[in-house]
């Protein structure tokens, strides 16, 4: 992905969502597009319009801390888009290449301890994923409730944005649509800021939009987020809804990837749906009576 490209159509897409009025300044003059001048982020940012408008167009190498971090507020940047202009700035002046995570085998297959930690998991759903929102390992609560992922699975692993936006049967499984795909969107658009290098990333994104105009219109937005915590709904087919709370955190052993444990709300519906599904899971299949007297 072409540095200088992504820093300005992120910057000039941040301040096209300002007005003087959310930042404190007078509104003067006609405005020919919509949004804050880049005068008005210079000043905010106690630079000189000159240098702003440099950095706008891409030039973000050598960039100091101080000076990102004065765009930032200017811009009035949450955490998720702050760190993602200090990704593309160490992308810029090369930097980012030392942060890279460790290049992974396209057949990473999780250790037997990270396995059993994942099946002591018997509450709730847990799962492990990259930052290309592959699937890579789960509990068996967290099988179940991706099934139709694992069963309809459009690549050599499961993958959440690939189900999202190329299986109408996602429409189904999150039933705010809209919401999960502006997610998916904004989790690629992270990762790809902090590795801009990924070719795997590379193809899965031209795929992406390729193949799905709902992909390529989010994609434009340059919207970005930290996935850490907060309530997603779920249909599953055989328990119905389910509403569960999450936690995710970066796995300091695996660079790269996060551990997700889902939880009901105690005594909820959801709570009875997942008890539900987990006998499902811990029921055997009735045995054949014939393959006995074979």
């Amino acid at each position: 992905m072409d540095n200088r490209s992504e820093v300005r159509e992120f910057l000039s897409s941040r301040r096209a969502r300002l007005t003087p009025e959310d930042v404190g300044l007078p509104d003067v003059g006609q405005r020919r597009v919509p949004g804050l001048r880049r005068g008005e982020v210079a000043a905010l940012a106690g630079v000189s319009i000159e240098y702003y408008a440099k950095l706008e167009r891409g030039a973000l190498g050598g960039v100091s801390a101080s000076v990102l971090d004065a765009i930032a507020r200017a811009l009035r940047l949450d955490d998720a888009e702050r760190s993602h202009l200090f990704n593309l700035a160490r992308a810029a002046d090369g930097t980012s290449e030392m942060l890279r995570p460790r290049r992974r085998t396209r057949t990473w297959e999780p250790r037997p301890s990270l396995t059993w930690v994942l099946d002591a998991i018997t509450g709730g759903p847990a799962l492990v994923r990259n930052g290309r929102m592959d699937l890579l390992a789960t509990n068996a609560l967290g099988r179940a409730m991706h099934a139709s992922l694992y069963e309809r699975a459009l690549g050599p692993v499961p993958n959440f944005a690939r189900y999202t936006f190329l299986d109408d049967d996602s429409r189904r499984f999150y039933p705010d649509w809209d919401t999960a795909a502006d997610t998916a969107v904004a989790i690629l658009r992270t990762e790809a800021g902090r590795d801009p290098h990924d070719r795997l990333m590379h193809d899965l994104v031209g795929e992406l939009a390729t193949r799905s105009e709902e992909f390529r219109r989010r994609w434009a937005s340059h919207d970005v987020r930290l996935h850490g915590a907060g309530t997603k709904t779920f249909h599953h087919t055989a328990v119905g809804e389910l509403e569960l709370a999450y936690e995710s955190v970066d796995m300091v052993s695996d660079p790269g990837l996060s551990l997700t444990i889902y939880a009901a709300e105690p005594a909820s519906r959801t709570a009875e749906a997942l008890a539900l599904l987990g006998s499902l899971v811990a029921t055997p299949a009735t045995p054949d009576p014939e393959s006995h007297n074979a």
